[in-house]
């Protein structure tokens, strides 16, 4: 299997098992800053509430220490090796058919929704998002678990992509259901 390949299920030659194949985008390079601000951010805060616990209550001294340095790495190897990881994994693609995702770090999910599935599109931009000229397209379905989200995409992309499986999604017959 190649990177390259069009997303679809198809049966693999001489087999009846069918297999599939990466979606065909990647995520913004820009995500790469995003995911290592959040890491930032939740290093000032975590590392922060702990320092502050060391510094004023002397009693929690013993078992503070410990935990402020194992989140201190944690949070430095993650910063460190995360955002990169993620920006090679994260694929996406939309089709006529279906939305595909494939995501993750150290566990990897796959998911395809079929258009007909589909219950909304909605399109989520934060503060530091914003300020990368980012996006998150969110695409809902009925089931708790049937829904995707792809964080990273360049706004505009994400704004022409919601326009587009909307328009696709009117046209579905189905119930999304």
């Amino acid at each position: 299997m190649t990177g390259e390949e069009v997303p679809h299920l198809a049966l693999a030659t001489g087999t009846d098992r069918p297999h599939m194949r990466l979606p065909r985008n990647r995520v913004e390079r820009r995500a790469i800053w995003w995911w290592t601000i959040r890491v930032l951010l939740s290093m000032v805060v975590v590392l922060g509430a702990l320092g502050m616990t060391y510094g004023l209550w002397p009693q929690s001294r013993p078992w503070v220490g410990p935990v402020l340095l194992v989140m201190a790495i944690g949070h430095v190897v993650t910063g460190a090796v995360m955002p990169r990881w993620r920006y090679h994994v994260h694929r996406w693609e939309c089709t006529d058919h279906a939305v595909y995702e494939l995501k993750g770090w150290l566990v990897r999910e796959w998911r395809i929704v079929p258009i007909s599935r589909i219950q909304s599109v909605d399109v989520a931009r934060g503060p530091v998002q914003q300020w990368l000229g980012l996006a998150t397209l969110r695409v809902v379905t009925a089931s708790m678990e049937g829904h995707i989200k792809i964080v990273g995409l360049d706004a505009d992309v994400v704004a022409r992509t919601a326009a587009e499986l909307t328009a696709i999604t009117q046209a579905t017959p189905g119930d999304a259901t």
